[in-house]
């Protein structure tokens, strides 16, 4: 089932380097890496074409050719291409390149190693039914620390009881990490630099005026930054299908 609410665009962050994921990435782009017999972008994409998502704008820049040639046979979504190979632009400043192509609606922000064991039907389908454009700039997945593989930080967020999220402050450890994905609206880019920049930059704008909201992710969220990481993931995964649990993006 997919949600009623509907989002009909997604960017792909598809881009980096992947340095923390040598020496597999020495040859191979990140999102081309296979976990679980499919690799992470094929995940992402598959799971969007699950919500019912149109149109995916993949950045490209590392390796990227492998990356296209890899993406020329799918379907659904539709590939579009923002094409990276004369900067690396960053994940803010990613999104900013590609929002001519996006559109003026709201769009998913989908890290493409941002894999996860779904626990009661679709996360992504409980974003964007959670996402109220009047009331918010950017809407989060975010995960429990406790609940994550492959994470061993001090967490990113704090979040109240309607969902607004605070930074974590100081040497505390915060309850939340970023999954991964989000909702954007365009005017949270008003103003926003030209070339690179984090996306950090414009949710702590958001953060200010009090329109950075955050989603719980319902499951097992797997961080798959490192090679070692890659293993632990396909181990969650066989002992949740073993346990009788849903596929990583499954409903």
């Amino acid at each position: 089932m997919t949600s009623t609410k509907r989002l009909s665009s997604a960017f792909v962050l598809a881009a980096g380097k992947g340095e923390r994921m040598r020496p597999l990435t020495a040859t191979c782009p990140k999102p081309l890496i296979p976990v679980d017999g499919k690799s992470l972008i094929d995940h992402v994409l598959d799971r969007l074409a699950d919500a019912g998502i149109k149109q995916a704008i993949v950045n490209v820049h590392y390796l990227a050719d492998r990356i296209e040639n890899h993406l020329a046979h799918r379907k659904s979504p539709k590939i579009i291409i923002s094409d990276e190979r004369d900067t690396l632009l960053d994940t803010g400043g990613g999104v900013m390149r590609a929002l001519p192509k996006l559109g003026r609606d709201a769009f998913l922000i989908h890290n493409s190693d941002s894999i996860w064991i779904e626990g009661m039907g679709s996360n992504l389908n409980r974003l964007i039914d959670s996402w109220d454009e009047n009331a918010m700039d950017s809407l989060l997945l975010v995960a429990s620390v406790a609940m994550s593989t492959g994470y061993d930080g001090p967490g990113d967020f704090n979040m109240d009881a309607t969902g607004r999220l605070t930074r974590r402050s100081g040497v505390r450890l915060a309850p939340f990490v970023f999954a991964g994905v989000s909702i954007a609206h365009p005017r949270l880019f008003e103003g926003a630099p030209k070339g690179p920049f984090s996306l950090n930059r414009v949710w702590d704008k958001a953060i200010e005026a009090g329109r950075l909201f955050g989603v719980r992710l319902e499951g097992i969220w797997m961080h798959v930054g490192t090679p070692d990481a890659i293993d632990d993931a396909e181990k969650a995964i066989s002992e949740s299908m073993r346990a009788g649990s849903a596929l990583p993006g499954a409903d």
